[in-house]
């Protein structure tokens, strides 16, 4: 064993070894694992992962007779705006979008007085309109 073992590393290519010098050590990002919300609510201004410093829109929306199938496709555009959300146990509210994965959204809920941080499965939503 040299000294230079913890600097290089031996890489195998067919038939040959050769000595390449080893790539530091990174965790990879959390938030490059796309199907997972971040734990905790992102810090940062409006539009940039933090929540709204306002109340979203004054109205409620009517919701519509059709459903249409959430999938993240269709949800993505609502990502950093006022969206509406309906879901399968008849709850609904005003969210504030900033994680979109492929099974689940997370980012900030109106409880009628301030901005709360959830999480939730897109199997649980019914319908969605953003604003």
């Amino acid at each position: 064993m040299s000294i230079h073992d913890d600097v290089f590393f031996d890489d195998y290519i067919g038939s040959l070894y050769r000595r390449r010098p080893r790539p530091p050590f990174e965790a990879p990002p959390f938030f490059e694992q796309p199907d997972r919300p971040p734990f905790g609510p992102p810090m940062g201004p409006p539009g940039a992962g933090g929540a709204p410093t306002g109340a979203p829109p004054a109205f409620t929306p009517e919701r519509p007779a059709a459903l249409l199938a959430v999938d993240p496709g269709a949800i993505r555009r609502c990502r950093y705006k006022f969206t509406y959300l309906w879901l399968d146990n008849g709850r609904e509210f005003w969210a504030y979008l900033v994680f979109i994965g492929r099974r689940s959204v997370s980012g900030f809920r109106w409880t009628g007085r301030r901005w709360v941080y959830f999480g939730t499965d897109l199997r649980n939503i019914d319908y969605f309109e953003c604003f």
